[in-house]
């Protein structure tokens, strides 16, 4: 029997992946950002290269000619692999609308990369920080130290923390449910500490603002919830204070909650459910700075190390 595929011009089609993507699969707004950039400058590069209007004429060589054009530019080889997984997820979309017989990425090979490992802070430098010497002491400053006790103590992506709601946080079951990547929901327990930092921070909230937090869960002195960007300064800022570290961003405080559950013996499973890794892959890279730590402490204490 044949199958009959239906011509479609490649902006058209780009428009209905971002539509799925965003609403059907509800991607964070970061994801489709990138998303909609790889796609927009690969029909541009296709247009201009090859004058290539639909779908169905794409080919793997010039997908190797927009790769290769990148790796001119001295693109990072993980960046160009990042574009190629876009590639990848809407020439599959494609496929299921039978808008093409074949996907032209089905052998495009991702280029090899160094193994990256996660930047971290040491368990020290945090439990210096949060002495709450460094924070103003106002309304102001205990939100942005609840930002960073938060960040540490769950491990959540500072998307899920500018969307938390206060329906999210139970506090008599100590526990947050977060909205994670692809719509998937996890519980994080929190322990005392944190519950009653946050129970003093709803309380001051609450005096000096009357908005429905049922929509979100953060808001400073002047009734604003802060954004990604907003919480990326803060973190910046006050990290800057006790690390010399490249990074200093919110994904470094969760990776600092998971090099140090990993150092102190944490199940890499259990890890892996906290962060909302979908993969046990994504989480061992965490089991390389422990071994990284045990390597240091014994060259330094052993007397044949």
């Amino acid at each position: 029997m044949t199958t009959f595929f239906m011509p479609i011009l490649l902006p058209e089609a780009i428009s209905l992946f971002q539509d799925f993507i965003k609403f059907e699969r509800r991607y964070s707004t970061h994801t489709i950002r990138a998303y909609k950039d790889d796609l927009k400058h690969f029909s541009q590069f296709l247009k201009s290269q090859f004058a290539v209007d639909l779908v169905d004429q794409i080919n793997a060589s010039m997908i190797r000619t927009w790769m290769a054009a990148f790796a001119a530019q001295k693109v990072l080889p993980r960046t160009i692999n990042r574009k190629v997984s876009t590639l990848k997820s809407f020439f599959k979309f494609c496929l299921v609308k039978q808008w093409m017989e074949v996907s032209p990425a089905k052998t495009i090979q991702v280029l090899k990369t160094k193994k990256r490992l996660p930047t971290y802070v040491e368990q020290e430098q945090i439990e210096n920080l949060l002495r709450n010497d460094f924070f103003p002491d106002d309304f102001d400053g205990r939100m942005e130290y609840l930002v960073v006790v938060i960040l540490y103590q769950t491990g959540m992506r500072v998307s899920e923390l500018v969307n938390l709601k206060d329906t999210q946080i139970d506090l008599s079951r100590a526990q947050i449910k977060v909205l994670g990547k692809g719509n998937k929901e996890r519980v994080i327990p929190i322990g005392n500490e944190l519950i009653s930092i946050i129970k003093n921070y709803i309380e001051e909230r609450n005096k000096i603002n009357m908005e429905d937090f049922s929509k979100q869960f953060l808001a400073n002195s002047r009734h604003k919830h802060p954004t990604a960007r907003q919480l990326y300064s803060i973190v910046k800022k006050y990290l800057s204070l006790v690390t010399t570290a490249d990074k200093k961003s919110p994904h470094v405080l969760r990776h600092s909650f998971a090099t140090h559950l990993t150092s102190n013996g944490a199940e890499l499973n259990a890890v892996k459910e906290l962060l909302g890794h979908s993969s046990l892959a994504a989480t061992q890279v965490y089991t390389h700075n422990s071994i990284d730590r045990l390597r240091d402490i014994h060259k330094k204490s052993h007397p044949k190390g």
